[in-house]
C-alpha cells in the first residue's frame, strides 16, 4: 500500500514545501515574532519531520520529540484568527510554488486548515 508520504513525493516534496513556507515566515510581520530563534532552520526541520510522519513517512519527529502535542507546544503564542489566516496564507503560497500532486491539494489544504484552526487559543 502506497502512503500519502509517497504519493506526495517523499522527503523532496516536504523539504520543498517547508522551505518555501519558512521563506515567507522570515519576512512576515505577523508570524515571525512567534519564532524566537534568530535562525528558522530548526523550526523548518521540525515542521518537515512532523509533516513527513503525519503523512506516513519516517517517524523521526516522534523519535526525537515524542508525541506532537501541537496545541500544548503552541500555547505560549497568542494565536487567533489573524495568525491562523496568515499561517494559512503563507502555506497556501508555499503550496502554490511546490508541485502538489493532483488530487492531493485539497486534502493537504483541508488538513492545514483544520490543524491551524485547532491551534487558536485566543478569540480574535
Amino acid at each position: 500500500m502506497t502512503t500519502h508520504y509517497e504519493k506526495f513525493g517523499g522527503s523532496a516534496f516536504f523539504t520543498s514545501l517547508t522551505a518555501a513556507f519558512y521563506q515567507r515566515v522570515a519576512a512576515d510581520d505577523v508570524l515571525r515574532p512567534m519564532y524566537p530563534d534568530a535562525d528558522l532552520a530548526e523550526a523548518e526541520r521540525r515542521l518537515r519531520m512532523f509533516l513527513e510522519q503525519y503523512w506516513g513517512g519516517p517517524t523521526t519527529y516522534g523519535e526525537e520529540r515524542g508525541h506532537p502535542r501541537l496545541r500544548m507546544r503552541h500555547m505560549p503564542f497568542a494565536i487567533g484568527i489573524k495568525e491562523r489566516d496568515q499561517w494559512l496564507a503563507c502555506m497556501g503560497q508555499a503550496m502554490g510554488e511546490t508541485e502538489v500532486p493532483e488530487g492531493l491539494r485539497e486534502r493537504l489544504k483541508n488538513s492545514f486548515f483544520q490543524t491551524a484552526d485547532w491551534m487558536r487559543n485566543k478569540g480574535v
